[in-house]
């Protein structure tokens, strides 16, 4: 009870905005302020989720099976990129311009090379969700490794730490701050580049599930399949708040 409690002090006011929202949709939609064919009632939405969740639940699958290798695989290029730059003047010097240029490029710009050079619909998607993912924590990684105290790089140096044991025991653990933060960033971008692939690029997902929707105009499992979203993304985000949290608990007052 005592959580539950503190749990509405914290989010009371979050609470009756959302309240407010979905009164003032409820009422707009049945008074005819809003489209009735664009903003279904919320009875509408209901009956959608009640029949329609085996299908999203498919969706969500494929979205995940999407999201996670190409968070995994966009972390993994980060640091193998980030991690000589941020040790490095030279490495850095010469390779910030084109990291910099090519991090301007908007993934939609290159979906319809993806598309066409890609064997498949589903790794042109992999390769649009590596790019969105990628960038955000690349540049943490490098920052947070420029940015190490040198006192821990002096101590290393005195313990006689050098090469791999130097780079696993001191280096990375003082940027891992910069970088958990930096792949929180990247998550919400892969998603957003999820969906894109999703909805352009791809049979699967709950982006194709929105847009095959949208398209034949059953807009109550729009806004259902909007909701799947926003809840995933929530719970997704909360998971990785939790584990980034254990993982520099150290650091945490």
């Amino acid at each position: 009870m005592k959580k539950v409690g503190t749990f509405f002090k914290n989010y009371i006011a979050t609470i009756i905005i959302i309240a407010f929202l979905i009164f003032y949709y409820e009422q707009g939609s049945r008074s005819g302020r809003l489209d009735g064919y664009l903003f279904p009632p919320i009875r509408e939405i209901g009956d959608s989720f009640a029949t329609m969740w085996p299908v999203m639940l498919q969706n969500f699958r494929a979205s995940l099976e999407l999201l996670i290798p190409g968070l995994l695989l966009g972390l993994v290029i980060a640091l193998a990129i980030g991690i000589p730059m941020g040790l490095s003047e030279k490495v850095r010097r010469a390779l910030y311009p084109i990291v910099y240029a090519a991090s301007m490029i908007p993934v939609i710009l290159l979906s319809p090379f993806a598309v066409h050079a890609a064997p498949t619909l589903r790794s042109a998607a992999m390769f649009i969700v590596v790019w969105a993912a990628l960038w955000a924590t690349l540049f943490s990684s490098i920052n947070g490794i420029m940015t190490i105290d040198k006192r821990y790089l002096d101590k290393a140096t005195t313990l006689e730490l050098h090469g791999f044991k130097r780079l696993v025991h001191v280096i990375l653990p003082a940027a891992l701050p910069s970088i958990a933060g930096g792949l929180v960033t990247s998550v919400r971008s892969a998603f957003l580049g999820l969906v894109f692939a999703e909805m352009y690029g791809t049979r699967v997902g709950l982006g194709y599930f929105v847009r095959y929707y949208s398209d034949l105009g059953y807009f109550e499992h729009v806004w259902s399949g909007f909701l799947c979203m926003a809840v995933f993304m929530i719970v997704f985000m909360q998971i990785l708040e939790v584990g980034k949290n254990r993982l520099l608990r150290w650091t945490i007052n």
